[in-house]
C-alpha cells in the first residue's frame, strides 16, 4: 500500500467475532404491531432508535407541544432570565383561555400574580393551556414572539419535521380569535414523532429535572383561594387514579389530543438503568396511547440487552498502523478510543461492521503523521454500518454512535544528530540507486 492512499483510506471491517455477544439462537424477536399511525421507541442515554414505524410523517402533536414550552422556560431559568418563585402578572388574553372549560384548563385571574413554579407545574401536571400561555408571555413578551422562539430554537437542536403556530399545542381554531398573531386561524401545531422524539431527548438530557413535575400524579392548584385538583393526564404513571394503566418506571412526559390529533403520548420509563423515550401518534383514544406505549415498553425491556459491539482498544485491519516521519519511531499504531456499547436483539450485533474514517487533517500531503505526536491524539473515526447498524434521532440513514480512533503512544521528534544522520543516509542511498541505473543501463 502506498503512503498517500491512507489520506482516502475508508476500510469497512466486520467486527470481531470474539467481541460480540453470542446467542444460542437465531430466533429475531416479533416487533410491536401498534395500533398508531406514528411511533418511535429511543434509547434516552445514546439517541439510539430501537423502533420505529412512519416516525417521518408529519401530524400534530397536540399538547406534546407544551415539552418544547417546558424547554424554554427551563432554560429561561437556567439563563437567569426568570426564576421559579418569580411572579407572573397574567394578560386578559391568558385569563380568557383559562376560563375555557373545554379546554384543559386551571382558572387564572388578570388581577393576581402567579408564580413561575405555579404556571409551570399546571401545564406540566394538567396540561392547564391559559397557564401555558402566561408562561410564554412571561418568557418573551407575546406568544407570537414566543413562538419564534420555538422554531428558532428547534432548529438548533436538529429537529426536523415541525411547524409551531403557539405554546399549547391547541389548534388555533379553539382559541376564538386569540391565537397569536401572525398565525392563521384554522392552522394547527405539526410535528413528526422523530422530532417529538428528539425534543424529549434534549429536555430530558438537558433539564432532567422536568421529571420531578411530570411524574406527579394529582396535585391542587392554589391551596389558598379557588382550588383546581390537577390529576395527572398521564395514566401510566404508578399511582395514577387510572390503576390499570400503569406502568412500573414511568416517570413522564407529554400527553396530548385535538380533533385532528387524535390521542398523543410522548412517554418515558426507566427500569435497571435503562431509559427509553417513546411517541405514538394518532391511536384511536385515551386509553390506546398508553396500551400502545406499554407494547414498545415491552418490546424494549423483554428483547434488547446492552451489547458491547466496539471495544477500547480494538484495532482495526488496514488502519492499525501510521507511519511518522522524523519521529524517533518511524510508525505508530491506533485503536478504538472508548467502547461502544447497543440496545440490540440477540443476535444483531452479528450484522454490523465498523467503517474507520481517517481525518485527513492530521497527516501531512504524504498521508504520514509528522512528529511528534502525542498518545491518544485521535486521528478519525470509528462508525458503524450494516444492516444492524443503529439509526440515529437525526435521520433515517444517519448512525447515532462514533467512537474516537486514537493513537496508542506517543511519539517524540527525533534529534538534530539523528535526522542529519538520516539526511546523509538518504543522500547516499539515492546516489548509489542512480549509480546501480546507469550501470543496469550499460549492461
Amino acid at each position: 500500500m502506498k503512503k498517500k492512499s491512507i489520506l482516502t483510506m475508508i476500510a469497512a471491517v466486520p467486527l470481531t467475532a470474539g467481541l460480540l455477544f453470542q446467542t444460542e439462537t437465531d430466533v429475531q424477536a416479533v416487533e410491536p404491531d401498534l395500533a398508531a399511525e406514528s411511533a418511535i421507541l429511543v434509547d434516552a442515554d445514546s439517541g439510539q432508535v430501537l423502533y420505529s414505524n412512519k416516525a417521518d410523517l408529519i401530524l400534530p402533536p397536540a399538547s406534546m407541544t407544551k415539552m418544547m414550552t417546558e424547554y424554554l422556560v427551563n432554560e429561561a431559568v437556567a439563563k437567569g432570565e426568570t426564576s421559579w418563585d418569580a411572579e407572573v402578572n397574567v394578560t386578559s388574553k391568558a385569563e380568557e383561555i383559562s376560563q375555557n372549560n373545554a379546554l384543559s384548563n386551571v382558572p387564572l385571574r388578570a388581577n393576581r400574580t402567579y408564580t413561575v413554579q405555579e404556571l409551570y407545574e399546571a401545564m406540566a401536571i394538567y396540561s392547564a393551556n391559559g397557564a401555558t400561555i402566561a408562561l410564554a408571555e412571561h418568557v418573551a413578551g407575546t406568544e407570537s414572539d414566543f413562538v419564534d422562539m420555538m422554531n428558532e430554537r428547534a432548529g438548533e437542536l436538529g429537529m426536523k419535521d415541525y411547524e409551531f403556530v403557539n405554546s399549547t399545542g391547541l389548534n388555533n381554531a379553539s382559541m376564538d380569535g386569540l391565537h397569536p398573531e401572525g398565525t392563521e386561524p384554522d392552522t394547527e401545531n405539526m410535528m413528526s414523532a422523530r422530532a417529538s422524539a428528539k425534543l424529549a431527548y434534549h429536555l430530558l438530557n438537558e433539564y432532567p429535572d422536568v421529571l420531578d413535575t411530570a411524574g406527579i400524579t394529582e396535585k391542587t392548584f392554589r391551596e389558598n383561594g379557588a382550588n383546581t385538583s390537577m390529576d395527572n393526564w398521564n395514566w401510566m404513571l404508578p399511582g395514577s387514579m387510572y390503576g390499570s394503566l400503569d406502568y412500573e418506571g414511568v416517570d413522564g412526559l407529554k400527553t396530548g389530543y385535538t380533533e385532528m390529533a387524535g390521542n398523543a403520548f410522548t412517554g418515558t420509563v426507566e427500569q435497571n438503568g435503562t431509559r427509553f423515550i417513546s411517541v405514538v401518534m394518532r391511536t384511536d383514544s385515551q386509553t390506546a396511547r398508553f396500551e400502545e406505549t406499554a407494547k414498545l415498553y415491552d418490546y424494549g425491556f423483554d428483547n434488547l440487552s446492552e451489547t458491547e459491539v466496539v471495544q477500547e482498544g480494538q484495532s482495526f485491519e488496514d488502519a492499525s498502523s501510521f507511519p511518522v516521519v522524523n519521529g524517533k519511531d518511524d510508525a505508530v499504531s491506533a485503536s478504538a478510543g472508548s467502547s461502544l456499547s447497543l440496545l440490540l436483539e440477540d443476535g444483531d450485533a452479528e450484522n454490523i461492521n465498523t467503517s474507520v474514517n481517517i481525518n485527513q487533517d492530521v497527516l501531512n500531503e504524504n498521508g504520514e503523521l509528522e512528529a511528534p505526536v502525542e498518545k491518544g491524539t485521535e486521528i478519525g473515526t470509528i462508525t458503524l454500518s450494516g444492516e444492524g447498524a443503529p439509526q440515529s434521532l437525526s435521520g433515517v440513514n444517519e448512525t447515532s454512535q462514533e467512537v474516537p480512533l486514537v493513537l496508542d503512544e506517543g511519539v517524540e521528534k527525533a534529534g538534530w544528530f539523528a535526522l542529519t544522520m538520516r539526511s546523509v543516509g538518504g543522500f547516499f542511498g539515492s546516489m548509489w540507486n542512480s549509480a546501480s541505473s546507469f550501470v543496469q543501463g550499460l549492461l
